[in-house]
């Protein structure tokens, strides 16, 4: 749009289909977003407007609700449901807060998808080998990438934590500030599409591929929760002994009994499994421990005040508004409930049948297809829809011969 257009308050429409768009360009059936796939409304959030640094030309980019056009909320917009579930809590007169780890890597640019991604050449001519987690100077062969990215992240307003080198090959991590959801969904979303932009600029590739490299770490987006007293900001996982409350265990229940319904919701993909499913410190499974990185559910070590939840599945790849709207609901379905959780594991542990999560596409997309509770926290419509998108994704998938198909199987007589 226009900037004169847009400063006049033209309206934004878009077809309703396209919120249930598959990756590969395709859409389910109509009846999953109405049979006449009418418009919806986009209206931009007015603290979410911003000039774009990295732009050439001046550009801006305003983040939106989709609406449909009587004004409520589009029951298949990701962030809308975010929004019911931040207001569910307020019901109770509690606010969420969260926190979002978001890893990347950062790669040589790749034109045929048929060849492995390599990392980029630094600034000595030669490619990183691995062996630089948490190094102090493993980035200095992209030092002028990330100081725009700094640049930019500053310019848009995204405060941010710390940034440090990951396990993997020219993988690395941010930690955003935590603070409200919807805000952290937006940053995040914002902080994605800000490396990919600045990559571009340097004739780099940064992906957010949950596993593009075998035999590495893959890539996740740990989320972090905790809920506060509207008005006091006090924490309710915390009493003021400092000992943790029953709110704290309601909470973590609720997640364990969600997180199996909700694996689709966090692991969205084919290539997200590969992760789950070849875990380098990314937990299948809904156990909680504390600080254990082996559990899906971690409580870091910390103070009373900052006492709080690591949901430890969501991988890079997940949608942060989704993602955030699962976990958070998971939560106060806990908290509602007034659920218990397993007894917590230490050290190395068997996972029990009951806490572990689908690991696979097909079982993810089963597994949601038969939730109730799935359809009581985020509606039919969502549901139907989602599943259906996910589903002609996993077909056009299984219609791929694949190189290892070609390169193993093709010997045997």
């Amino acid at each position: 749009m226009t900037a004169e257009g847009f400063l006049e308050g033209r309206r934004l429409q878009m077809a309703r289909g396209v919120l249930l768009q598959c990756i590969m360009g395709g859409y389910p059936a109509p009846r999953f977003y109405g049979g006449d796939d009418g418009d919806l409304a986009l209206n931009a959030v007015p603290t979410q407007i911003h000039r774009l640094p990295w732009s050439d030309t001046p550009c801006a980019l305003a983040i939106c609700d989709a609406d449909e056009l009587d004004g409520r909320s589009s029951g298949l917009s990701t962030r809308g449901l975010l929004k019911r579930v931040v207001e569910n809590y307020a019901a109770h007169g509690w606010q969420p807060v969260v926190a979002t780890e978001l890893e990347f890597f950062v790669f040589a640019p790749n034109p045929d998808p048929q060849r492995a991604f390599q990392p980029p050449a630094g600034l000595d001519g030669r490619r990183e080998h691995g062996g630089s987690a948490f190094g102090v100077s493993s980035n200095n062969g992209l030092r002028p990438f990330f100081s725009e990215v700094y640049r930019c992240m500053a310019a848009l307003g995204l405060p941010r934590d710390t940034v440090m080198h990951e396990m993997g090959v020219s993988q690395f991590e941010i930690n955003l500030l935590h603070g409200d959801p919807l805000l952290l969904a937006d940053q995040t979303f914002l902080f994605k599409h800000l490396l990919k932009e600045v990559a571009l600029k340097h004739g780099l590739t940064v992906v957010c591929m949950a596993k593009p490299l075998a035999h590495t770490p893959g890539s996740s987006m740990h989320i972090h929760q905790s809920v506060v007293e509207q008005g006091s900001g006090s924490n309710i996982f915390s009493a003021e002994d400092g000992q943790a409350t029953p709110a704290f265990y309601h909470f973590i229940a609720g997640q364990q009994a969600a997180l199996a319904d909700f694996t689709l919701l966090f692991a969205p993909y084919v290539n997200s499994y590969q992760r789950l499913c070849h875990p380098f410190a990314s937990p299948n499974n809904a156990c909680w421990s504390q600080d254990n990185r082996a559990a899906g559910l971690r409580i870091p070590a910390s103070t009373p005040e900052a006492r709080r939840v690591e949901n430890r599945l969501p991988g890079a790849d997940a949608n942060p508004y989704l993602a955030l709207a699962a976990s958070l609901a998971a939560g106060l379905y806990g908290l509602e409930q007034q659920l218990q959780p397993s007894a917590p594991i230490q050290g190395e542990f068997e996972v029990p049948n009951k806490l572990t999560l689908p690991c696979t596409l097909h079982a993810a997309i089963e597994r949601l297809k038969n939730s109730r509770l799935a359809v009581e926290l985020f509606g039919t419509e969502f549901i139907e829809g989602y599943i259906a998108s996910k589903t002609m994704e996993l077909s056009s998938y299984l219609d791929e011969i694949t190189p290892w198909e070609r390169h193993i199987l093709a010997g045997p007589a």
